[in-house]
């Protein structure tokens, strides 16, 4: 839209209208268009409305309760103990109060001598890869780089308040950090129109068109959440699952109430003798193994030679409530070993298990080792924990008082919401998968780049309330894998059973499955275990063709000592970890046979990627 500001007001050709510091203009933070403005903050307050009753409808109609464990009663709780410790003696108290307020006169003393003409540097400077402060007008406007400086300054203070803490259990430290990240986060000042200059500029440039855009995708993301806020982090538009997604040829060969198995169309012609079964997490749909064909990792195994076979997992509803590890392992795991076996005649399997799908694969392994079942002959576990002593942040949503209140909502419906499972994930990473969002849709008014990776991350599932409940007091409550107490159908399960040789895959800045808990679950296994590092995170990590040259792995070590000694003396490999993988598969066994396709020996129920991956909540 041009500007049609009168010429006298332009600030090159008037240098009155600059600031007196940096060069900032101040005409660029005026309401160019008074009735314009008002008008659309009136159609901003009516999305606000909207917005209102589409949290409040599902409520009045017992929809939603907000029965679960809400994490401002956690939050209130942690930080009471904080304020205990330092309240408990006055002169502590002072001590804490007269670091922030220096912190606080050295930035004020450093804006005066700023405006005297004076160099001077700044009191607190952001990282350099934070990326909230980038705008100049951090630096060169002497508001918003007072406005930074005191944010910088507080959240680092409040941060050393919780190291400072003594006393503290390590699970309530661990807590008492998270939750002081998620609050330092949410009140940056970068996520408020008034205290942010770039959104200041827009909403005054578009007359405040930004805002009521961004009330109404709110209002459309909150039903969209059927009463939460589902978080658009992606255009949703752009993606199809079938059509753009999990677009790699093959079949549904067999199907039971919590799994379809798919089989892969052969692209050699020849493969592997023993058949390729993934197991992936239920937390999250499959297809982040088969994004696209560039990215797809069922798509490059299948053109290494392997017959391909992949879980996937039923996006449950009330009929699942009761479903527990018991049934997933039997109606999904070894479901999927029954059809492999009919469809190729072959019983002995690899078999790939991602995060939680790698826990219950290591989980069923120690069981079938009890009875003596021998179809799996190696097992590949992806950023898998089975030792939960280091699990990372989730460790802060898990404890009793949590998990009790979890187990109850749960139990009203026989599931978790998807949205609440995604809100957590979230919040792993709220300075990269929240607060960026929130203001690019809500406070900007834009819709979110078409990014599939993102929206593989929001087409989030339901957690059965039974399988839920036994992963989390199982695995990260009591942490019965590792410690040989864990028990399925009648019998405790012991990890030294598992006498199969182990790829065990984790990646360095893994925020749900640390590298350093990976490594040490390597201890508890009968038989080797080859232990790789890659570069990146929990997906980032694992998705990393090839082709792309992207990232490096770490080889070449026995999962033995510390984890840090490990990392230094391990062999630092450039790119992907996907062909060391493959010449370690070939290993155990290169054989090959006549490619194998679907439907040979087992009826076709229609084709890749299915139905039960396309429901959707």
């Amino acid at each position: 839209m041009a500007d049609k500001r009168d010429p006298g007001r332009d600030p090159e050709s008037n240098p009155e209208s600059k600031a007196e510091t940096g060069g900032s203009t101040i005409d660029q933070y005026l309401v160019k268009d008074p009735e314009r403005f008002a008008l659309n903050l009136a159609r901003m307050v009516e999305q606000a409305g909207k917005a209102a009753s589409a949290w409040i409808e599902p409520r009045e109609r017992g929809e939603v309760r907000d029965t679960l464990a809400d994490p401002m009663t956690d939050l209130v709780k942690t930080f009471s103990k904080l304020t205990e410790y330092w309240l408990a003696e006055p002169a502590r108290a002072l001590d804490a109060q007269t670091r922030l307020f220096s912190g606080y006169m050295d930035i004020w003393a450093n804006s005066i001598r700023r405006l005297s003409g004076e160099n001077v540097a700044d009191a607190a400077e952001p990282d350099r890869t934070d990326k909230r402060f980038k705008d100049p007008e951090w630096a060169q406007n002497a508001f918003f780089d007072f406005l930074k400086q005191v944010y910088l300054v507080t959240s680092r203070w409040a941060a050393d308040l919780v190291e400072d803490t003594e006393g503290l259990d390590e699970h309530t430290r661990h807590k008492a950090r998270f939750y002081m990240k998620q609050i330092t986060n949410a009140l940056s000042p970068s996520n408020f129109v008034l205290t942010n200059p770039e959104l200041f500029r827009e909403t005054m440039a578009s007359s405040g068109e930004n805002l009521t855009r961004g009330m109404k995708m709110l209002a459309e993301d909150i039903r969209a959440g059927h009463g939460e806020l589902k978080l658009r982090q992606s255009d949703q538009s752009r993606f199809v699952v079938g059509e753009n997604l999990a677009t790699t040829p093959g079949k549904v060969v067999a199907r039971s109430p919590v799994a379809e198995i798919l089989q892969y169309e052969p692209a050699t012609e020849t493969v592997l003798k023993r058949p390729l079964l993934i197991c992936p997490p239920w937390i999250n749909k499959f297809y982040i193994l088969d994004l696209n064909p560039e990215k797809s990792f069922i798509r490059w195994a299948v053109a290494q030679g392997h017959t391909v076979f992949v879980i996937s997992w039923v996006n449950p509803d009330e009929r699942h409530g009761r479903m527990s590890w018991e049934d997933y392992i039997r109606e999904g795991l070894a479901f999927g070993l029954d059809t492999v076996e009919a469809a190729t005649g072959e019983r002995e399997v690899n078999a790939v298990g991602y995060c939680v799908g790698g826990t219950l694969l290591a989980a069923a392994l120690a069981l079938m080792a009890r009875t003596g079942d021998d179809r799996i002959h190696s097992a590949t576990l992806l950023t898998t924990q089975v030792d939960f002593t280091y699990a990372g942040d989730l460790k802060v949503f898990v404890d009793e008082d949590q998990i009790s209140a979890l187990e109850k909502a749960m139990g009203e419906k026989g599931y978790l919401e998807g949205t609440r499972m995604a809100t957590a994930f979230n919040m792993l990473r709220s300075g990269e998968l929240i607060w960026p969002y929130f203001v690019n849709n809500y406070l900007r008014g834009k819709e979110p780049m078409p990014f599939d990776l993102l929206y593989w991350n929001s087409d989030s599932t339901r957690m059965p309330a039974a399988n839920h409940s036994y992963y989390l007091r199982n695995c990260y409550l009591e942490n019965n894998l590792s410690c040989g107490r864990m028990e399925l159908s009648g019998r405790k399960l012991s990890l030294g059973d598992v006498k199969i040789p182990v790829y065990n895959l984790a990646t360095r800045e893994d925020h749900i499955a640390p590298a350093r808990s990976v490594f040490v679950g390597c201890r508890f296994f009968g038989g080797d275990v080859e232990y790789v590092v890659a570069g990146s995170g929990h997906i980032a990590g694992v998705v990393n063709p090839p082709a792309s040259g992207k990232y490096q792995h770490w080889t070449d070590g026995k999962p033995e000592g510390e984890f840090d000694d490990w990392l230094k003396g391990a062999k630092e490999n450039p790119g992907s970890w996907w062909p060391h993988w493959q010449a370690w598969i070939e290993r155990q066994e290169s054989s090959r046979v006549p490619a194998r396709k679907p439907g040979g020996k087992t009826p076709v129920l229609g084709p890749a990627p299915g139905d039960y991956v396309k429901v959707r909540v």
